[in-house]
């Protein structure tokens, strides 16, 4: 089902401190640190010129993090990014100087990183970004998954030397067990959503995902007229909202948000004009966009820069990691996992349909970019989907 953004807020300007979080200043800032991460290279930009002569488009790009940092999706440019700004935070406030991230070796600020703890809930990918950054700087994680969470995915957490708790129930229910246990025992709670009084730490890991956007950026050849970009609580649309928005004013590309139907908390917001949250119902092989309710911080900047959001089912993102496995003329195969396609599953069902192409301005002359957000972060469910192994796809 494809809306309009119709809020009151719609083409707003950004709240000054939104600006200043997504902006350019803080895009090199990540970017900079990036440098510092262990098995850090660019994430590659892929043409895809034989989808887009089958729909009739310009252009169709993908930007694929299957491989980021090694740990197979972007969230592992948020978590990692926002440990290691707290602990040379709290290194700079005790040792009483300015600390940069040069400064992560210093056996002061090793002695201080020791004595902290980042917990945070998580359906996979954001827990192992904030695991991995732990143990990069000397920290302990511990790292809460809800019922849903796989093992495969649990057991890829825990390499990191993370305590896992488990928690039953949905996503927002380990969101919730993981603050109180957080409060109680006086650790760092790392989310990436966020609530009223709890804005920063969740901006810190939005700002991680500006260091992709860059890379974007200079890669791609042509400005993108359209953005597909998939939503859980709505961190990674609001970043790429808000930093192409500041990029590129008044000539910014459309951006619509993509939801599964079954967890389609955006969707309902922004139907209603206001923040909404949404009931469990039978879960989603969407794993990683599993979420029922917005970030608070993500939703002040979709609501000013959001176009349209689209909701997808299951079928249709099967339908993209297909697509992707098994691509068209010469184009490059992806591996895509269950989440990772979701961008370009909403643009194949909306081909589909002449008057929502019409409804989003997609002609002839559209540039599209879509996220390959994660690859096949769970073999087992990937190979039952796709029939073939990741590696049988990229032979």
């Amino acid at each position: 089902m494809l809306i309009l953004n119709t809020h009151p807020d719609h083409n707003k300007a950004l709240d000054s401190a939104d600006a200043e979080l997504l902006g350019t200043q803080a895009a090199e800032l990540t970017e900079r640190f990036l440098t510092y991460r262990p098995n850090h290279k660019a994430t590659p930009l892929r043409s895809l010129p034989g989808l887009a002569k089958r729909f009739g488009v310009a252009s169709v790009h993908v930007k694929d993090e299957s491989q980021r940092l090694g740990l197979g999706s972007f969230k592992a440019l948020g978590g990692s990014y926002a440990v290691v700004r707290l602990v040379l935070e709290e290194a700079s406030r005790k040792l009483q100087r300015e600390l940069d991230v040069v400064d992560l070796e210093n056996a002061a600020v090793r002695e201080i990183s020791k004595t902290l703890t980042f917990g945070c809930a998580t359906d996979g990918n954001h827990g192992k970004s904030v695991a991995a950054g732990a143990k990069m700087v000397g920290a302990r994680s511990v790292i809460f998954v809800h019922s849903g969470v796989s093992d495969e995915r649990v057991a890829a957490i825990a390499q990191f030397g993370a305590d896992i708790i488990r928690v039953e129930g949905t996503y927002d229910d380990s969101v919730k067990e993981a603050e109180r246990v957080c409060t109680e025992n006086g650790w760092t709670v790392l989310s990436d959503t966020s609530w009223p009084g709890y804005e920063r730490i969740p901006g810190l890991v939005m700002q991680g995902y500006t260091a992709m956007l860059k890379e974007v950026l200079r890669e791609l050849p042509q400005p993108p007229t359209h953005v597909f970009v998939q939503a859980g609580v709505g961190g990674l649309a609001a970043a790429v909202a808000g930093h192409f928005d500041i990029v590129y004013g008044a000539q910014r590309p459309k951006l619509v948000v993509v939801e599964p139907t079954r967890a389609a908390c955006i969707f309902e917001s922004m139907q209603a004009g206001a923040l909404r949250k949404v009931e469990h119902g039978e879960p989603t092989i969407m794993a990683m966009l599993e979420c029922y309710e917005p970030s608070l911080k993500a939703w002040s900047i979709l609501s000013r820069k959001a176009d349209a959001v689209i909701t997808i089912d299951e079928v249709d993102a099967v339908n993209a990691m297909q697509r992707l496995a098994q691509p068209v003329d010469s184009d490059p195969a992806i591996v895509a996992g269950e989440s990772g396609g979701a961008g370009l599953a909403a643009f194949l069902h909306t081909a589909r349909s002449a008057e929502e192409m019409e409804t989003l301005g997609i002609t002839s002359q559209s540039r599209l970019l879509f996220f390959n957000t994660e690859g096949a972060t769970d073999r087992a469910s990937y190979f039952a989907l796709v029939g073939k192994t990741p590696e049988a796809v990229l032979a």
